[in-house]
């Protein structure tokens, strides 16, 4: 991993810092461009904010989709301090973002988790496909 890029993740361990210290799960992350600039910077929010969806790889997410051109987009880099949730990883891949690189894998953080803290992802059962017929009249011709 080149000097920079190391610099940028510990930006990213940075925010998630002072994400805990602000009473937040500890998560930061930030947005670079395709010359090394960082374009946006973002911490977990989501005890403060009351808001689930508060993390800050979807609202880098959000923000590069909103202000982002697709070749910029599809050129910068998120570097951030732990692998990126499921959430956050389907609005990233819609942003277009290039790529991300992180501190933490999952598997680390959870390592890191006591044994006896309560889970905060609970599966919850899934039921379909159903309805074929009318749900992909609306889609139909959509996407072509």
């Amino acid at each position: 991993m080149a000097h920079d890029e190391e610099q940028f993740l510990r930006r990213a361990i940075k925010l998630a810092g002072a994400a805990r210290a602000a009473g937040d799960p500890p998560f930061g992350s930030l947005l670079v461009g395709p010359n090394g600039e960082v374009l946006a910077e973002e911490q977990n929010s989501s005890l403060t904010d009351a808001d689930i969806t508060a993390h800050p790889e979807l609202k880098l997410a959000r923000w590069a989709a909103r202000e982002l051109d697709r070749e910029t987009a599809a050129g910068t880099t998120m570097y951030t301090s732990c692998q990126p949730c499921g959430m956050c990883t389907g609005a990233i891949e819609r942003s277009g973002l290039g790529r991300v690189v992180f501190a933490l894998a999952t598997e680390q953080l959870n390592g890191l988790k006591s044994p006896t803290a309560p889970s905060v992802i609970a599966t919850v059962p899934h039921e379909g496909p159903a309805l074929y017929d009318e749900a992909s009249a609306v889609v139909a011709g959509y996407y072509v």
